[in-house]
């Protein structure tokens, strides 16, 4: 009897004893207020540059060889005429030498080599005038004529025979032009010409004149005459540099970027050209192409901005430039406060496992990100309680899991990548640490799950406030058409300080120019 007693006092201090201690641990899980998780020490990250992002945008300026040849045909003169300095107005009285020439409409033909403008020539070599009376005696002594006609000898020797003579003139003139733009803003015509006239021969008193090699002089000055008019008239023109700065104005402003969320202030997108450069004219079949470009700083700013924006009086040029296309720096900031209430929502009070299964769970009660070099710590203040005795012991402790800022182009979100437990927790849980770390893998696998960040809102945004922005830049008036399309979106980095993560993203589109009549002169 006195041995069943004792051995019911054990067991009722035992129990007693049990009950003590887990009530001690339950009143201490209840009434010890949980406190933020214990940040680690952490390597410093160097605070990012303000953020500019370079846009770049190339536009081929096609202008229609039509509009060419219209300008020109309206400028070129139609006819030539002069007086050679010929040797037969010494043998002729009153002598008169003298050529018209009409020219065909002009032809165009474009090849890589240059631009041909041609043109074909027809006109008349008129010789005119009267023999001397001494020449006259002696052309009728040789022809037997002695006044047969109505004259005597006497009134030969007096009066010059009259001649009047014409041939008719044929030929073509081409002119090629290998067009260069300079650093100036100026276009360079660089003409080189050739003329072929047709043999066209007179005989005038035994003389043979050779009206070709006569006139060739004279054509070949006037075409000379013509090819430096035109040549300066190119040079002069204004036409590349004043629609330049037109662009230039528009370009150098400040977009307003609509707001993502309500109670979130608008932003604008500050656009400032810093530098202009162009590949030289390439000339087609229907075309000659300038492309030219523009490269210009873009930021996020908090309010409406007037960017200074010298226009560069030196133009840059490069090598070819193949097609158009516009590419938009965006930099979008996206401050740690607003990581850490994304992960505080989806984490906080959430168990892991989530299933229940492993032998304890985690629960969440408080989570922060930081930036730790070049990487992200996630710090969580976490209760770990074990689950395969009926004490199901339990207690707080401070974790630390790290991973790298991520994009997911597809989805356009940020994430956390290469998530992995920081060597500061391996002895967080201690009691509790074998059983509790069964269930830390299910809380990595969670925060990579829980823990994206959608960019697809402000890129939206970015993307409607921009193309409403390129309507200034679309344009079909005055023999001109501008034409500016977006076309994608890409995200091309992140980068992050102990502020913000920022992600660069690149809106693409295409831009082309069309000129179907060139303006009057300036």
């Amino acid at each position: 009897m006195f041995k069943l007693t004792g051995a019911l006092k054990i067991a009722a201090a035992i129990v007693v004893a049990i009950v003590f201690f887990v009530g001690t641990l339950w009143a201490l899980n209840l009434l010890t207020p949980s406190v933020g998780p214990q940040r680690p020490v952490l390597e410093q990250t160097p605070a990012l540059p303000p953020a500019t992002r370079p846009t770049v945008i190339i536009a081929p300026v096609a202008i229609a060889i039509p509009a060419l040849r219209q300008a020109i045909e309206e400028a070129a003169p139609r006819s030539l005429s002069g007086k050679p300095d010929n040797p037969i107005a010494k043998v002729l009285s009153k002598a008169e030498v003298a050529y018209t020439l009409e020219r065909s409409p002009l032809t165009f033909t474009g090849r890589a080599d240059g631009l041909i403008i041609a043109a074909d020539l027809n006109g008349t070599l008129r010789v005119a005038g009267q023999f001397p009376a001494q020449l006259n005696s002696l052309i009728a002594a040789v022809t037997g004529d002695n006044g047969k006609q109505g004259r005597t000898g006497k009134d030969a020797g007096k009066d010059g025979r009259p001649v009047d003579l014409r041939a008719d003139l044929k030929g073509r003139v081409a002119v090629t032009s290998r067009p260069k733009i300079t650093t100036g803003w100026r276009l360079e015509a660089n003409l080189t010409g050739k003329t072929d006239l047709a043999e066209a021969n007179l005989q005038v008193a035994g003389l043979k004149l050779n009206g070709a090699r006569e006139i060739r002089p004279l054509v070949d000055r006037a075409m000379s005459d013509q090819m430096l008019a035109l040549a300066a008239r190119v040079r002069e023109d204004l036409f590349i540099e004043n629609a330049a700065r037109r662009e230039w104005t528009k370009i150098c402003r400040s977009i307003p970027l609509e707001s993502t969320a309500a109670g979130v202030p608008p932003l604008w997108l500050e656009t400032r050209p810093t530098r202009a450069f162009a590949s030289q004219p390439r000339v087609d079949s229907g075309n000659v192409t300038i492309t030219l470009g523009l490269q210009a700083d873009t930021r996020i700013v908090p309010q409406q901005t007037k960017p200074d924006c010298p226009f560069p009086a030196k133009l840059e040029l490069v090598p070819p430039l193949d097609q158009g296309k516009i590419a938009i720096g965006v930099p979008i900031d996206v401050p740690f406060a607003e990581l850490n209430k994304l992960i505080e929502t989806q984490l906080t009070d959430k168990t892991f496992p989530e299933d229940g299964s492993g032998a304890a769970q985690i629960t969440v009660l408080r989570a922060v990100a930081a930036a730790a070099g070049k990487r992200v710590i996630v710090s969580m203040l976490v209760k770990a309680q074990e689950r395969k005795s009926w004490f199901g012991l339990g207690s707080e402790a401070t974790i630390h899991i790290s991973g790298k800022p991520a994009l997911d182009q597809d989805r356009q979100t940020l994430r956390l990548d290469d998530i992995s437990l920081a060597i500061e927790s391996d002895a967080a849980f201690g009691l509790l640490g074998a059983a509790a770390n069964t269930a830390v893998p299910a809380l990595q696998n969670a925060l990579a799950r829980y823990a994206v960040f959608d960019l697809r809102p402000a890129l939206a945004n970015a993307r409607k406030s921009i193309d409403k922005a390129l309507v200034d830049f679309r344009k079909q008036d005055d023999g001109i058409k501008i034409d500016a399309q977006l076309t994608g979106l890409r995200l091309v980095g992140v980068e992050f300080d102990s502020e913000i993560v920022r992600v660069s993203a690149e809106i693409d589109g295409i831009a082309r120019v069309s000129v179907s009549r060139l303006p009057g002169k300036q």
